[in-house]
């Protein structure tokens, strides 16, 4: 779960964290445990940056099992482990990154069929939530989650804002822009949305809200969906092929980086219709484009984009369709994204991140 590659925020965080450690953090050796391929792509800065092959799947018995022996032949005086996944047995001192609860409001299909894995999820988290010297939360957002369904104290937890790359603020040539909507025949303006295909994401209910906007608002409207379909989501892509305006629906798959900031900037704007929302990386993103944002409002994003976005209740198609035509329609707030934006943006640095959070591993270790 390293990289963009892994296809997850959580896969961004690792990276994005240690490569900041690895150059601010001049006195410790630091060992990541991996799988393939990120094993075999990853290299290591320098002489006190570690990679060892363990190859277990996420979220498995075996990781459960096997982890905690691999991680004690190493002696480590401090482990991270960058998701409430912390090995039941493993009995040595460790912080957590918590970076959502949304497991626990949407389980998936896999967990709800299963007595056993839902056992396994409840364990799991409460005991490493109990166990752990210190847990880190993504958001204020997710912090409060926590206190609230995990009876956790406050005092234990410590909010550390995520960075962005910096790379999303430089400013792409319009005949770039051009080839690229022709290589994917966005041959409209299009709404942009980018994440993975699963049921938290509410992306049944923005197909529905983009049939409104067409139909009720006479938005002449293309749907962008970005991200891999998920196999265990078969709703979804049948929601994309009943819709009756399947022709103006996209489905590019996953996004290289190299093409994301293109999707960004070429969207009249940015839609993040997720029930659950630890942190919202891909809205800042989107904002550091200049690119306006509609989300949730259950979700962390008042607490990121503040004035600069939308909100709409995710659970009423008519609502999200009322903010996107707002949207796309008020040239005004879209001034004011481009103009205040790179302020609010300000606040997320990946720098900070890592010095915050090795201020917590001197604390603790």
């Amino acid at each position: 779960m390293y990289g963009a590659e892994s296809t997850t925020g959580i896969g961004v965080y690792i990276k994005n964290l240690t490569d900041h450690l690895f150059l601010i953090d001049q006195k410790n050796d630091y060992f990541l445990f991996m799988n393939d391929p990120a094993y075999s792509n990853f290299r290591p800065l320098n002489n006190r940056v570690n990679k060892i092959k363990v190859n277990l799947p996420w979220y498995s018995w075996s990781e459960q099992i096997k982890l905690p022996k691999i991680l004690l032949n190493y002696r480590l005086d401090l482990v991270h482990f960058p998701h409430f996944n912390a090995p039941v047995l493993y009995p040595k001192k460790f912080l957590l990154t918590i970076h959502d609860i949304t497991p626990k409001f949407f389980p998936g299909p896999k967990v709800k069929k299963s007595a056993i894995r839902k056992f396994g999820y409840s364990l799991t988290i409460n005991s490493a939530l109990r166990r752990a010297k210190k847990i880190i939360t993504v958001s204020n957002h997710t912090k409060e989650n926590l206190v609230k369904n995990f009876l956790i104290t406050s005092k234990k937890i410590e909010t550390i804002y995520l960075g962005f790359d910096q790379s999303f603020l430089q400013v792409t040539p319009k005949n770039k822009l051009i080839e690229f909507k022709k290589k994917y025949q966005l041959i409209k303006p299009f709404i942009f949305y980018l994440g993975v295909w699963r049921d938290h994401k509410n992306l049944t209910g923005l197909i529905k809200a983009f049939e409104i906007l067409k139909k009720d608002f006479n938005l002449n409207l293309q749907l962008v969906l970005g991200g891999k379909p998920d196999p265990a989501y078969p709703e979804i892509l049948e929601a994309v092929k009943k819709s009756e305006f399947k022709n103006d629906i996209v489905t590019p798959g996953f996004i290289a980086s190299d093409e994301l900031p293109l999707f960004y900037q070429g969207a009249e704007a940015f839609i993040l219709p997720s029930f659950c929302e630890g942190f919202g990386l891909v809205a800042l993103e989107s904002l550091a484009c200049g690119t306006p944002v509609a989300a949730s409002k259950t979700t962390s994003l008042p607490e990121m984009l503040g004035e600069l976005a939308l909100y709409f209740d995710p659970y009423d198609p008519n609502d999200i369709a009322k903010k996107i035509y707002q949207i796309v329609t008020d040239y005004n707030f879209r001034a004011e994204v481009k103009k205040n934006g790179p302020v609010q943006l300000k606040k997320f640095n990946w720098q900070t991140c890592a010095q915050k959070t090795l201020v917590i591993y001197e604390d603790i270790s």
